[in-house]
C-alpha cells in the first residue's frame, strides 16, 4: 500500500539504500573439541590463507581421514571434529582455486597421494558459484534470526551465484543461494566431497551408522539478502518501474521437490521480497513445515497498474508450470497490493469487466495493437486452477483512502510509467464508457491510482466472487487499538481487507506490515498445517 507516506521521499530513499535488513559478516568458526586429534594437530591443518593452499589442504584431508575413520566406525563424539575439519578443507580449496565437483585433484596428505573428487546435485551448475563454510559467516541487521540447523553429519555451506557473473535480473529457473552440506568419503587413495541437499536427503549412511545430515536452511537466503540487496530496489521499482521490467519474475527459494507444497509469496507496493524474510524464517523453524512445503517468491516493479502486474505474475505461473509439470497447487500469500494481485488469481472474471467497461463484448470492441493485447490480458481471466489456497495479509480489497487523498496522489505523480501504459489509457478512453468521474484523471493510473476506492477497477473487481474451490483467509492488523468502528492498520482500514466467506481472519496489533509481526507467523503456521489435512 502507500507506505512510508512519501514524507519525504529523499530520506527513504536513502534509508532504502543504505540500511541493510541483513548483513552478512565474517567470523571465526568455533573449533570443536578434540577427539581424534590433539588440539595442536587441529589447529595446524585448519589455517587458511597459507603460502602454499594446496599443501595445506593436504594436510587437512590427512587429518579427516583419520577423524572419518571413527565417524564410520559408529563414535558419534568424533562428528563435530569432522565436521569442522571438512569446513576448513573447503576453504582451503577455493583460496587455491580447486574446484573437484568438475575436475579431479590431487592432494598430497604427507605419507600418499590422493585424488580428489566431488559430486554435486545436478542441477547445481557449480562453476558459476562460490562456496562458503557457514560456521564461518553471521548475520546481523532487522531481519537476521538465529540460524535453523538440523544437528548431524556434514558441513553446511552456502553455494552463491555472484551478481558480477549474472546481475539480479538474469537468475530465474535457478536458486541463486542454496543451502547444501558437504560429507566426504574415502575410497583407498580417492576422497570423494559430496554436496548433499539437506532439504531431500534428511540422513546418510556413513560407515556402520546412519547420522542424521547436517542442514542450515536459513543461511542461503540470508546470504542472498545481504549480498544482492534487493530491498534497495522497492522505491526504485515503484517510481520508475519499466526500468526495473526484466526483474519481475517467480523464483524458489530453494529446489524445485515435486512432493512438496509451493507457497508463493507476493509483496506489495513499494516493497520487495525480502519484506517476508521473518516469516519464511518463522516458518523454517517448523520441521513439518520445512518436510511438507517449499517456497517461492514473486518479485515486480510495484509502479505498474495492479492489474498489469497481475498478467506478469500470470505469465510467470505459466512459465513455472511448464518447466514443473504436475507440481501440487500452490498457497499464494499476498501482503498488501500483492494480495489484490493474489486475489486476481483465484477470481473467475472472464469478460465481465470488459463488458462493463466497454459495453459489449472483446469480439464487438474496436480496438487492436498492442493496447488490446494490454487490456484484454489485464481485463479478461479466470481463477488459475493450480492455486489451492489464498491468505491475504493487510489487502486492501475495496481500496484505500491514502491512495486518492493528497498523500497518496503526491507518491503517484512521481511514478514514471512506459509510454506503452499512456498509449493503452488513451484508447481505452477511446472506446469505454466512462461516466465523468472515472474520466477525470488526466495521465494514465499507476498502481497508487489504482489502490483508490474509487478506481473503476477496485469496485468492478468486488462484484466478482473469489472462487468457491479455492479456501482463503485474511490476516489484518489494527495498531493495537482493538475493535473500533474506524479499524485501521494505518494504511488499509479492516473494511477494505474484510473478505465474506474467509475461512479464517486473524487481526494482530501492528501496523500495514502485518506479515512481519509474530501473532501473524503462529497464524500462518496454523493454516499451512490446516491445509495439509485437506492435501493428505
Amino acid at each position: 500500500m502507500v507506505t512510508r507516506y512519501f514524507l519525504p521521499l529523499a530520506i527513504c530513499a536513502v534509508a532504502t539504500s543504505c540500511i541493510a535488513p541483513i548483513s552478512v559478516h565474517r567470523k571465526p568458526p568455533a573449533t570443536p573439541q578434540a577427539v581424534v586429534l590433539s588440539p595442536e594437530q587441529i589447529k595446524a591443518v585448519s589455517g587458511t590463507k597459507s603460502p602454499d593452499p594446496m599443501a595445506q589442504a593436504g594436510r587437512t584431508v590427512g587429518a579427516i581421514r583419520l577423524v572419518a575413520a571413527r565417524v564410520a566406525a559408529g563414535d558419534s563424539s568424533a562428528v563435530p571434529e569432522y565436521n569442522y575439519l571438512l569446513s576448513r578443507l573447503i576453504e582451503q580449496l577455493v583460496e587455491a582455486g580447486v574446484k573437484p565437483w568438475h575436475n579431479v585433484a590431487e592432494l598430497h596428505d604427507g605419507q600418499t597421494k590422493l585424488l580428489l573428487r566431488g559430486s554435486q546435485p545436478a542441477d547445481l551448475g557449480m562453476d558459476e558459484r562460490i562456496i562458503i563454510p557457514t560456521d564461518t559467516i553471521r548475520f546481523t541487521g532487522k531481519y537476521a534470526s538465529d540460524p535453523e540447523i538440523r544437528p548431524g553429519l556434514g558441513a553446511p555451506v552456502v553455494a552463491f551465484i555472484p551478481l558480477e557473473i549474472r546481475g539480479i535480473d538474469q537468475v530465474r529457473s535457478e536458486v541463486r543461494a542454496r543451502s547444501l552440506t558437504a560429507v566426504i568419503t574415502f575410497s583407498g587413495k580417492t576422497a570423494t566431497i559430496d554436496l548433499r541437499d539437506p532439504f531431500a536427503d534428511e540422513s546418510i549412511m556413513f560407515g556402520t551408522r546412519r547420522y542424521p545430515l547436517t542442514g542450515d536452511f536459513d543461511a542461503a537466503v540470508s546470504y542472498g539478502l545481504s549480498k544482492t540487496r534487493i530491498d534497495k530496489l522497492g522505491l526504485a521499482r515503484l517510481l520508475n518501474p519499466q526500468r526495473f521490467d526484466g526483474t519481475a519474475k517467480l523464483v524458489r527459494l530453494q529446489p524445485y521437490d515435486p512432493k512438496r507444497i509451493p507457497v508463493l509469496m507476493v509483496h506489495g507496493l513499494q516493497d520487495t521480497p525480502a519484506s517476508f524474510a521473518p516469516l519464511y524464517f518463522s516458518l523454517m523453524s517448523d520441521q513439518m513445515i520445512r518436510e511438507r512445503y517449499q517456497f517461492w517468491v514473486f518479485s515486480y516493479p510495484s509502479g505498474y497498474p495492479y492489474p498489469y502486474s497481475a498478467t506478469l505474475l500470470r505469465k510467470e505461473l505459466n512459465r513455472m508450470n511448464r518447466e514443473h509439470p504436475g507440481h501440487k497447487d500452490i498457497i499464494i500469500i499476498g501482503h498488501s497490493m500483492g494480495g489484490l494481485l493474489s486475489r486476481l488469481m483465484v477470481t473467475d472474471v472472464k469478460d465481465g469487466i470488459w463488458r462493463e467497461t466497454f459495453g459489449k463484448p472483446p469480439a464487438e470492441t474496436k480496438m487492436i495493437g498492442q493496447s488490446r493485447k494490454l487490456l484484454e490480458e489485464s481485463m479478461i481471466f479466470d481463477s488459475r486452477d493450480d492455486i489451492g489456497r489464498a491468505i491475504f495479509i493487510a489487502a486492501p480489497h475495496k481500496g484505500s483512502v491514502l491512495a486518492s487523498n493528497w498523500i497518496g496522489q503526491m507518491g503517484a505523480r512521481l511514478v514514471k510509467l512506459p509510454s506503452f501504459i499512456a498509449d493503452t489509457r488513451d484508447v481505452f478512453l477511446n472506446v469505454a464508457t466512462l461516466d465523468s468521474a472515472g474520466a477525470k484523471l488526466n495521465r494514465a493510473p499507476n498502481s497508487i491510482d489504482t489502490l483508490s476506492p474509487n478506481n473503476r477497477f477496485v469496485q468492478a473487481i468486488n462484484k466478482y466472487p473469489i472462487d468457491p474451490r479455492v479456501p482463503y483467509h485474511s490476516i489484518m492488523g489494527d495498531r493495537g487499538k482493538g475493535d473500533t468502528p474506524d479499524s485501521s492498520d494505518g494504511v488499509v482500514a479492516y473494511w477494505s481487507s474484510h473478505l465474506e466467506g474467509q475461512l479464517s481472519e486473524k487481526i494482530v496489533p501492528s501496523g500495514h506490515m502485518a506479515h512481519q509481526n509474530e501473532e501473524a507467523f503462529p497464524e500462518v503456521n496454523r493454516i499451512l498445517k490446516e491445509h495439509l489435512k485437506s492435501a493428505n
